[in-house]
């Protein structure tokens, strides 16, 4: 796994990486544009540079590799493989100084989930409370990070949790929450339990670069 930018907060990326296996995509590709877009506003970073994130949205069926490595994270835990989603690419691009010149790095992260057949875990709705009561406060340490929480008109978008809930994901995870559209929220939603399901389209490769910016 390799990302060719620093996220400001290095713990949070830390958490990412470790939720979700994500893998790197580092340039954008062939297909249809994105299912939605979000561009952050710029935020200082502690170097003194600038960082402006860029979403990109799925869902797309996970690349070859990706399937790899979450056969090899289910494997581990001595569970089968039912599939994975591929569900945004997160872009950084950064502008700075380095060694006194103007300096620009950039680079993409790709959100994904691996369906290990994990069990349902019973206590889903309280799970669920403990989102709902800490939401507000998430939203704002997220802004101070990536720019102010994406928001259609006066509402917000809601915060998908990359390992749902209901399978035993954290709801407070600084890693396992990422702002999406309403509408993407609901495809998002209705492609877990497809995802978890035996011998689904999951289960297939997709390509290597899904969408175009």
């Amino acid at each position: 796994m390799t990302a060719a930018f620093t996220f400001r907060c290095l713990a949070s990326a830390a958490a990412l990486l470790s939720l979700v296996g994500c893998g790197s995509a580092t340039i954008g590709g062939g297909g249809s544009p994105a299912r939605a877009k979000w561009v952050g506003s710029v935020v200082r970073t502690p170097d003194g540079g600038q960082l402006r994130t860029t979403i990109y949205y799925g869902p797309w069926q996970c690349s070859a590799a990706f399937l790899s490595r979450c056969e090899s994270k289910c494997s581990a835990q001595g569970l089968p493989l039912m599939g994975c989603i591929w569900l945004a690419d997160i872009k950084g691009d950064w502008q700075g100084r380095y060694l006194f010149m103007p300096a620009e790095a950039g680079g993409r992260l790709a959100i994904t989930h691996c369906c290990c057949d994990y069990p349902a875990v019973p206590d889903g709705e309280a799970q669920r409370r403990i989102w709902e009561r800490g939401r507000t406060a998430f939203r704002r340490d997220w802004s101070t990070e990536f720019g102010d929480w994406p928001k259609t008109g006066k509402t917000s978008w809601p915060g998908h949790h990359i390992y749902d809930l209901l399978h035993g994901g954290p709801p407070l995870a600084a890693g396992n929450i990422l702002p999406v559209p309403p509408d993407v929220h609901l495809d998002f939603n209705s492609a877990y339990p497809a995802c978890y399901a035996p011998r689904g389209k999951w289960l297939a490769p997709g390509p290597e670069r899904p969408y175009v910016d």
